[in-house]
């Protein structure tokens, strides 16, 4: 088993075994990460290569799913207005994200970082509090 390998099981393992709050938590970083990458390319002098604008391309797609799948995680019922108000952001993130890759505008893609990174530690933070009730451990029946 390789380095790849043994991460991606590790990851796997990761997502399996947390609370909701901790997948969410998990979202955002994956998120901020992939706009981390974006900004370095578009600011770097080589960023019209066309393998640089590719990959570009491929971190903000994977940001928009990401902030697609936190729309869809969102509990209207439970969560009121700042449910409505989330998915209002992440619709705005969306947007903002498509003008971005389309006009390769890096401001943009700074000013959705930006409010990631301060959902991401309200987040965090929500996650620390939450008291998750754990599974409990049932024993195997080996006699059949």
């Amino acid at each position: 088993m390789n380095y790849s390998q043994a991460a991606n099981i590790y990851s796997q393992t990761k997502v399996r075994t947390s609370g909701r709050g901790q997948l969410i938590v998990m979202l955002y970083e994956e998120a901020v990460k992939q706009m981390g990458i974006a900004q370095e390319i578009m600011e770097s002098p080589e960023n019209r290569d066309p393998g640089n604008i590719e990959k570009t391309n491929k971190a903000i797609l994977k940001t928009q799913e990401i902030i697609t799948e936190l729309m869809a995680s969102l509990d209207f019922e439970k969560g009121g207005e700042i449910a409505q108000n989330l998915y209002s952001l992440y619709t705005f993130f969306n947007k903002e994200l498509m003008t971005a890759n389309i006009e390769k505008n890096v401001e943009k893609i700074k000013s959705v970082k930006t409010f990631m990174e301060q959902l991401h530690s309200a987040w965090k933070e929500i996650a620390k509090t939450t008291v998750v009730p754990e599974q409990p451990v049932r024993g195997l029946n080996i006699t059949g």
